[in-house]
């Protein structure tokens, strides 16, 4: 028995064939951005690095954990306010001493010159010292004194005790004339790296920067690192300037590193715009970062997939989400925040969340959004091929023309 013919001829046929053929290549090729939601969730209690992954709930209490966590490692909560103070004299310190007596001068008047004084005025020398390496200076008449520790007026009152039954009514005056022992060292991305002394009205840490003619990356991506008694605190340049309690004041021996570090997070899966979008120093929100690239994709994301990639300090996590083995070399562990946007609160907490340098933000594909594209591929696909069929049917022949054959 034969088959009757195609109404439509033998190239619609083909044209079918074509058609389911790139149907069920469309099965196989069509895919997401990333995991579902349902694949991160997942991947918690996995391995990376001989670390179990975490995935916690971002919710009002977990942004109060993390935001105290960053709090404390701020300038002013790691390494608290240097004091003014007394002015104590240090080693490497070069003091200017005043001597006087009262007529008639037994030491100093005369006219005439005691060795190592400069007796140009009358009844008064001028000699300048040194401190060494043992806190000592050497005084013409009063010997060796034991200076460091000690304040000027100290010093004062040390001269003149041991001046009493030498001189006439003995006054001195001592001043420092070279700061070197009270100095913070600042260096990096600033124009001049120098020992900056401090003075005994108290410098701050922008006053330090500032003497050193400033920073040479923009404001928005430094960084800076205060180094202070084998402990040290890093904190955005912009973020210091923008709260003035970590401007902090600075103390002898403190070290000021100023760093070039741009700041800047990757946004992947279903959003506007997947990319590495840079920010400013003083940090920006979760909200904030969303609208940065675009917001979320309205026909492809979940609003209960969105998701932040961290590696994060174990302090910023509950004792028994920390574990045991650090899994990089620095210490962080692997950390997945989840936030929930179907619940209106889950927006509070995007805008108080703050995103670090290097984190990734992925959302991810709605359940329902690869069926809807293979629905709509399918849809597409299935009236080419009709159309090219009833184009083909209306002329059997395969004749464009529109005239009949001879």
């Amino acid at each position: 028995m034969t088959r009757p013919p195609s109404p439509f001829g033998p190239a619609p046929l083909i044209v079918v064939a074509a058609a389911l053929a790139a149907l069920l290549a469309g099965c196989t090729s069509l895919g997401a951005a990333g995991p579902s939601a349902g694949q991160v969730k997942r991947i918690e209690g996995q391995d990376y690095a001989g670390k179990k992954i975490a995935l916690i709930d971002l919710d009002p209490q977990t942004r109060q954990r993390v935001g105290a966590f960053e709090q404390s490692r701020s300038l002013a909560e790691r390494l608290g306010e240097g004091d003014v103070g007394p002015w104590l004299i240090g080693p490497g310190d070069t003091l200017d001493i005043s001597l006087w007596e009262a007529p008639p001068a037994v030491l100093f008047g005369g006219g005439g010159v005691v060795p190592g004084l400069d007796a140009g005025a009358q009844n008064r020398a001028v000699v300048q010292q040194m401190v060494d390496a043992a806190g000592t200076i050497t005084v013409p008449f009063a010997g060796s004194i034991v200076v460091g520790g000690l304040t000027p007026a100290e010093v004062e009152r040390v001269i003149v005790a041991r001046l009493e039954g030498r001189a006439n009514d003995p006054q001195a005056s001592v001043r420092l004339a070279f700061n070197d022992s009270r100095n913070v060292t600042v260096l990096g991305e600033v124009t001049a790296s120098r020992r900056v002394p401090l003075g005994p009205r108290g410098e701050r840490l922008l006053d330090i920067i500032a003497s050193a003619g400033g920073t040479r990356a923009p404001v928005h991506q430094a960084t800076v690192q205060v180094s202070r008694s084998g402990s040290s605190a890093t904190m955005p340049l912009e973020a210091i300037i923008a709260d003035p309690a970590q401007n902090i004041r600075m103390r002898p021996g403190d070290v000021v590193a100023v760093l070039h570090q741009p700041f800047s997070f990757i946004a992947l899966g279903a959003v506007a715009r997947s990319a590495d979008i840079p920010f400013e120093g003083r940090g920006i929100s979760l909200a904030q970062a969303l609208a940065r690239v675009g917001g979320l994709r309205d026909n492809q994301a979940s609003i209960r997939g969105v998701f932040i990639f961290r590696l994060e300090d174990p302090a910023a996590l509950l004792p028994e989400m920390r574990g045991d083995a650090p899994a990089t070399e620095n210490g962080r562990v692997p950390v997945v925040y989840r936030l929930d946007l179907s619940d209106a609160r889950g927006f509070f907490v995007a805008q108080d969340f703050r995103i670090r340098d290097q984190d990734v933000i992925y959302v991810a594909t709605a359940p329902g959004a690869e069926l809807r594209e293979f629905l709509a591929t399918v849809t597409s696909l299935a009236f080419s091929a009709i159309t090219i069929g009833n184009a083909v049917g209306s002329n059997p022949n395969g004749n464009t023309s529109g005239s009949n054959p001879k």
